[in-house]
């Protein structure tokens, strides 16, 4: 009998998708997304097939790495949050948030490239980023130890503008400057 996972897929399946998802991710942060497929079956050890089978597309793979990694990004506010003081919480965060833009390398393009497998992206990446934002802010609105009157929306648009995945240092070097002037006087 074939074990089937709650996605539909076989544990077999699913190890193969999360293989080629996290080479993909690898490669495409060290290369950019111009990668080829061929390396990205190698680098995950699986068939040229396999990876077309799921990914019939590169935007299909592209989208998958998108999303795993705002999940990911996301999720690391409440791991954050629980081990961390709040001021700490939202600067790690912060710089996690950062590192997940500078590895973007060739994304940008693809996302607005009209592609449908891109379709669902920004909503999801609100529907991720801006709770987890908003639950660090509050926290360290209510232990007073960052400035009053800072959105989610302010933060996140300002680390975006701030770090690039062409970014020589500079964009790090400010978003350390951001961050300290986040704290309350």
């Amino acid at each position: 009998m074939v074990m089937v996972q709650p996605s539909g897929l076989r544990a077999d399946a699913r190890r193969s998708e999360e293989a080629v998802i996290e080479a993909a991710r690898a490669l495409f942060a060290a290369e950019g997304i111009d990668v080829p497929n061929r390396t990205i079956a190698e680098t995950a050890g699986v068939g040229v097939g396999t990876l077309y089978r799921r990914f019939p597309t590169r935007a299909d793979l592209i989208a998958a790495v998108f999303r795993q990694e705002i999940d990911a990004c996301a999720a690391a506010a409440d791991e954050l949050a629980a081990t961390r003081v709040p001021f700490e919480a939202l600067a790690e965060w912060l710089r996690r948030f950062a590192a997940f833009i500078a590895t973007k390398r060739g994304f940008s393009a693809a996302l607005h490239s009209g592609d449908p497998a891109y379709a669902g992206l920004p909503v999801h990446f609100e529907k991720r980023f801006y709770p987890a934002l908003d639950g660090l802010l509050d926290t360290a609105r209510k232990a007073a130890v960052i400035r009053q009157g800072l959105t989610a929306d302010d933060l996140v648009k300002t680390v975006a503008r701030l770090v690039s995945p062409e970014d020589t240092g500079l964009g790090q070097r400010m978003l350390e400057v951001l961050i300290d002037g986040l704290r309350a006087d």
